[in-house]
This record gives C-alpha cells, sequence and structure tokens, in this order.
C-alpha cells in the first residue's frame, strides 16, 4: 500500500498543507495515520479523498458542503464537474484522480469529451500537456509509482496513434519530406508522436523511426530518403555524449537538411546553433514554424 505526506498530498491536489491541515481540524474531511513513531502520514483512500474535495473546491463548492456530503454523493458531484467544466485547473485534477485511481476508463472518458469540445490539437495542448508536466514532477518526487505512469502514458499513446493512422499520407513530390526520431537513450515518445500527427495533419510526408534510433541507422534512412527536414527532441534521459557535440554531429552529417531540435535539454541550457539548425520551443511555436 502507497502511503504519502502532506507534502505530496499538496503537490498532487495543489491545495497548501497549511490549508490541508486547517481541513483536517475544522471539517474532519480526511484522519491522518501516524507511524509507531508519531510521523503522520496518508494512505491512498485519503489521497483520493482529498483529490476529490480539490477538484469540488476549485469548481465553487464550499468545504463546509463538501465535508457533510456522503462519498455516493461526492463521487456524483465531481463526476458532473469532470463532465461540465472544461477550465484546465478541473481538468487536470480530474485526470490526476484518474491516474491515482488507475481508472482507464474515467480517464479515457474525460479525454473523449475534451476531444469533442475543442478537437483533438488543443486537447494535447491545452489538457495533456499540462497534466503530462504534472506527472514527471509527480514522478521525479516519487509521488506516483511507475505503473501509473505506464498506464496513463499507453493510453495518451494509444490515443495519439488513433488520430495519426486517420490522416492521409502524402507522397507528392513537392511535399516537404521530414526524418522524425528519437536518440539512443531516449524512450518517452509522447512529444515527438504529437508532432508527427502536426506534420501530417498540415499535409506533410513524414519518416517515423520512433525511439532509440542509433545514429547509423539515422544516416541510412537519411542516404535512401534524403529528407527536408529531420526532427528531434532530447529529454533529461539523454546522456549519451554532450549535447551540444551530439547536433554539431547531426548539423555536420546532414549539412544540407534544415534540423529541427526541441525537448528539456535544449531548452534548459545554451545551445551553439549550426547554421542549419532551429530549435522548437513548444508545440504552439513548432505549428507557427509549419505555417509559414
Amino acid at each position: 500500500m502507497a502511503i504519502y505526506s502532506i507534502k505530496d498530498l499538496e503537490k498532487l491536489s495543489g491545495i497548501k498543507a497549511h490549508t490541508i491541515r486547517v481541513w483536517e481540524q475544522r471539517y474532519d474531511v480526511i484522519v491522518p495515520k501516524r507511524t509507531q513513531t508519531n510521523i503522520r502520514y496518508y494512505d491512498e483512500e485519503d489521497l483520493k479523498k482529498l483529490l476529490n474535495i480539490a477538484l469540488l473546491n476549485k469548481n465553487g463548492i464550499k468545504i463546509s458542503k463538501i465535508a457533510k456530503m456522503s462519498e455516493v454523493e461526492m463521487a456524483q458531484e465531481v463526476a458532473e464537474v469532470s463532465d461540465v467544466h472544461f477550465e484546465q485547473d478541473a481538468q487536470l485534477d480530474a485526470l490526476t484522480i484518474s491516474m491515482i485511481e488507475m481508472d482507464s476508463y474515467k480517464f479515457d472518458r474525460i479525454i473523449s469529451l475534451n476531444i469533442d469540445q475543442i478537437g483533438f490539437e488543443r486537447t494535447m495542448i491545452d489538457v495533456i500537456n499540462p497534466f503530462l508536466d504534472k506527472l514527471s514532477v509527480l514522478w521525479l518526487t516519487g509521488s506516483i509509482n511507475p505503473a501509473q505512469e505506464y498506464l496513463i502514458s499507453n493510453l495518451i499513446r494509444q490515443k495519439l496513434i488513433v488520430a495519426i493512422d486517420k490522416l492521409p499520407h502524402h507522397r507528392e513530390e513537392d511535399t516537404p519530406q521530414y526524418l522524425v526520431f528519437l536518440p539512443e537513450g531516449e524512450i518517452h515518445e509522447l512529444s515527438i508522436l504529437f508532432l508527427t500527427y502536426l506534420l501530417r495533419e498540415r499535409g506533410n510526408s513524414v519518416i517515423y523511426l520512433g525511439q532509440n534510433v542509433p545514429f547509423n541507422d539515422l544516416q541510412a534512412v537519411h542516404e535512401i530518403q534524403n529528407p527536408d527536414y529531420i526532427l528531434t527532441m532530447f529529454s533529461g534521459l539523454f546522456t549519451k555524449e554532450p549535447l551540444q557535440n551530439y547536433i554539431q554531429k547531426l548539423a555536420m552529417t546532414f549539412p544540407n537538411t534544415h534540423l529541427l531540435v526541441s525537448g528539456y535539454q535544449v531548452l534548459v541550457q545554451p545551445i551553439d546553433l549550426p547554421k542549419n539548425t532551429s530549435i522548437i520551443e513548444s508545440f504552439d511555436h513548432f505549428i507557427d514554424f509549419l505555417k509559414h
């Protein structure tokens, strides 16, 4: 059974630790357990309840009213809020609850409702991407376990693959061609899959090599296809060699190809960009790049 500190609850719910303690004392909404050495902790049921309380409170329901709700009443209110309210905070809270509960049906329903309301592209940018940012923080701080992350990541990956598969292939001679890949050591492909979707949706030709691609294989594909662009990303997992060296090697190996690079490492450290290389700062930046 997973256990959580009050700081974990703060990070997961967005409710300050001080406020949680006030709610405990004044409304008895959750009751912390204590170890044999008298250290406070919370279990998964406490976390789920607090996430539901936080979701309702952020959507205008007073804590005094929430405290009087039964579990069934609270669940009904949460379901209604998740279905009706499309503010980002409400969506992130609802997605976090479904992740903690490992409820794939609830997660899929929330995403599907957003897609119906604002479309697949804006759902990815305005809902899923901020949620993935939150997920990475929770993962790094140990507030969620690997199984929870794997479940949600695979559900999003399935959505992306289905969306990409529905798009037509473009093979006309004057169609820009992109070679898309993740270098060796890079395995998280959700962002690069979404960039692939954006490319295909806007009529570009895409060769998608996927994750963990050795440099020799990249060269072999480039020699056959001679693409106009190479697109790749570097997260915190890329440690095979210094990032500057790798980008320089790409630029020198493919001097007549426009390189597009993105990802956490690209954005947080100074990079001496070769002439044929551009940085993609965000999804919206990439969309703007494709327009021009």
